[in-house]
């Protein structure tokens, strides 16, 4: 599965409280942010609605999650949601075009400080396009690498240092030719993948690991088990062992980015036709796209668009 925003360099990013043009985004050296990689972030997805306004989902979700994660890690995080939420709609603005969805890194970087005394933290938001299409069904691997624990890389905590093992395990499975991996925990349960949760169909019903088998805590996961239930499709948080990839009937990754993508094979284990799968995402990209709304689903809109983005840019004076 490559990155589909590996390859942008947008002209905007929100850096030190204010728009600023990619090239003058930048960092110390001596920063906590290079020295330590010390970070906490989020991903957020917009996506275009038949009203014609742009809507970014569960905006206030992502940020208290935001929040929790950098109050683990002692970064401090005074902005207030509703300046998180104009920080956001002043880029998106900048930056959205009529046929593609965004995503947006929401980045809470430690700045100053030494071992966590005289911490301050920069928020910086970078959005990317993304397609409209839906994601293909993809061949995954299973890494040999493993979840740390809640002791050692908390992985409630939304944090880079955290995916170092996903780097690992990101190059591993290129080379196999696998476009995801599967990573255990230690006790050689499922945990997830390098950056989506798992969700595995048996008997018609719906599986996933719970956030203390080393998934992450996650939004989308939630939003699909309060659509699951409105479905009558049965959902369940419980462990799941590496012999159940096995004798799955079905099985696919979610996540904000990723949102609903069907797995086609794990290793040498081949998934047939995927109908709960598939019914799950139709509802949730009906949800998305404001087709069919959910009362879990809730949406950050910015206004149909009346000036152009060359008249935005002028009004914030980056332009």
């Amino acid at each position: 599965m490559a990155s589909i925003t590996q390859l942008q360099k947008p002209k905007y990013v929100y850096f030190g409280g204010k728009i600023s043009l990619w090239e003058d985004a930048n960092f110390h050296i001596s920063s906590e942010a290079v020295l330590r990689g010390l970070n906490v972030f989020e991903g957020l997805k917009g996506y275009w609605q038949p009203d014609g306004r742009f809507g970014i989902l569960e905006m206030r979700r992502h940020y208290d999650r935001l929040r929790r994660s950098a109050k683990i890690l002692y970064i401090p995080f005074e902005m207030s949601y509703e300046e998180f939420e104009q920080a956001h709609h002043e880029l998106i603005k900048l930056l959205y075009q009529p046929d593609r969805n965004m995503w947006v890194r929401a980045t809470l970087y430690g700045d100053e400080g030494f071992w966590g005394e005289g911490s301050t933290s920069n928020l910086v938001l970078t959005a990317y396009h993304t397609p409209t299409t839906r994601p293909a069904a993809i061949d995954l691997g299973i890494t040999p690498w493993k979840r740390g624990s809640d002791l050692a890389l908390p992985c409630r905590v939304k944090t880079s240092t955290n995916y170092q093992i996903a780097r690992f395990v990101k190059i591993e499975g290129r080379d196999r030719g696998y476009s995801d991996m599967i990573i255990l925990n230690e006790a050689g349960r499922v945990a997830e993948t390098t950056q989506t949760c798992v969700l595995v169909v048996r008997d018609g019903k719906v599986f996933t690991p719970p956030a203390w088998e080393g998934a992450l805590e996650s939004i989308t996961v939630d939003i699909v088990e309060s659509l699951c239930r409105s479905m009558s499709i049965p959902f369940e948080r419980r462990p799941i062992e590496r012999t159940e990839l096995i004798i799955a009937d079905e099985v696919a990754l979610v996540g904000t980015l990723t949102e609903i993508t069907p797995v086609k094979s794990i290793e040498k284990t081949e998934y047939g036709d995927n109908p709960i799968i598939r019914a799950i995402s139709d509802r949730y990209f009906n949800a998305m796209l404001g087709v069919e709304p959910h009362p879990a689903v809730d949406f950050s809109y910015i206004p149909a668009q009346t000036q152009s983005v060359s008249e935005s840019a002028q009004l914030t004076g980056v332009a």
